[in-house]
């Protein structure tokens, strides 16, 4: 059962959490300190958020560090699934904040209060949510360069966090400029609302890991392409598999070829294969089966079925 070593040279996904939890702290700094200059609940909305940054960013920490242990005897198929409970966790605090941020904000529609130093709040909430705009965008590129849900997830995470800071600032200044106070409780709640439906969706592809979904259409494009070259040679395949956990793949194929070979030969082209599909798909695990092809009879006409 050929394992791949990791998908590219460079940092390991830990460096760059690293790097997340660093922003996480300057950007709650920024944004606190805009809400107690301010007295926004959008501002403070915003900010809260931040702190949910940090606190997913340290889980994804150790979630990462987990994962990186090798297999042992009761895990022996490794240990990469542990990103998932960073995602799980991240999901259930963006829940709990934005469940504390309607609140704030409802308090605040009615009783509203004059908000201060307008300016000087967004200019702040501007400097973090740009410091958020790069650092996500350093995340995302890592995670699908090292297939990492946990940094793909806190990169939409902040990417989310941008364009929340973004809406903040816009109800801010009408409400300089309007003075209506309504707004910025309203803004508060819309933010709420876009947290959760962010929490959806993070939990939705977090189940999918769990419940080991296929991989995606392009992957399993890649595998029948490596697979097209041998069946040119008379090789056929079924009972095709495939799952992804964390950072890895995993990849079980039968391969039929004829009874008359020697079981040296049927190895080496099982070997050969492993190898193929591995190149073409780095961070995989593949488990080969090798059949006769005259036992193919018994599966009619899907000899090459290729069920994911």
């Amino acid at each position: 059962m050929p394992q791949a070593g990791p998908s590219a040279p460079g940092r390991s996904p830990r460096a760059y959490i690293v790097l997340s939890i660093g922003t996480a702290v300057a950007t709650m700094g920024l944004k606190f300190g805009a809400y107690l200059l301010t007295g926004s609940v959008g501002l403070l909305s915003d900010a809260i958020e931040s702190l949910i940054n940090l606190t997913a960013a340290l889980v994804a920490f150790w979630a990462l560090t987990v994962a990186r242990r090798p297999p042992d005897s009761e895990h022996p198929f490794g240990h990469s699934k542990a990103e998932y409970f960073s995602s799980a966790t991240e999901s259930l605090l963006i829940m709990a904040a934005a469940a504390g941020i309607a609140a704030v904000a409802w308090n605040r529609l009615i009783h509203p209060r004059p908000l201060e130093l307008l300016t000087v709040g967004a200019g702040i909430s501007a400097a973090a949510a740009l410091i958020n705009a790069i650092t996500a965008f350093i995340l995302l590129r890592a995670g699908r360069r090292l297939r990492s849900i946990t940094l793909r997830a806190d990169a939409l995470h902040l990417f989310t966090d941008v364009w929340t800071s973004v809406g903040v600032i816009i109800a801010v200044v009408l409400v300089h400029l309007t003075g209506w106070l309504a707004l910025d409780p309203i803004v508060a709640f819309v933010v709420a609302a876009n947290i959760v439906w962010m929490a959806v969706r993070l939990l939705r592809e977090t189940a999918a890991g769990v419940l080991d979904a296929a991989l995606s259409q392009p992957e399993q494009a890649a595998i029948s392409a490596v697979l097209a070259e041998y069946e040119r040679q008379g090789v056929a395949f079924h009972a095709l598999r495939t799952r992804l956990a964390g950072q890895r793949r995993f990849i079980e194929l039968h391969v039929l070829v004829p009874g008359s070979w020697t079981v040296q030969r049927g190895h080496d082209l099982c070997e050969d294969i492993e190898r193929r599909i591995i190149e073409a798909l780095p961070t995989s695990t593949v488990l080969t089966h090798l059949e006769p092809v005259e036992d193919s009879a018994s599966w009619g006409d899907t000899a090459l079925d290729r069920t994911a």
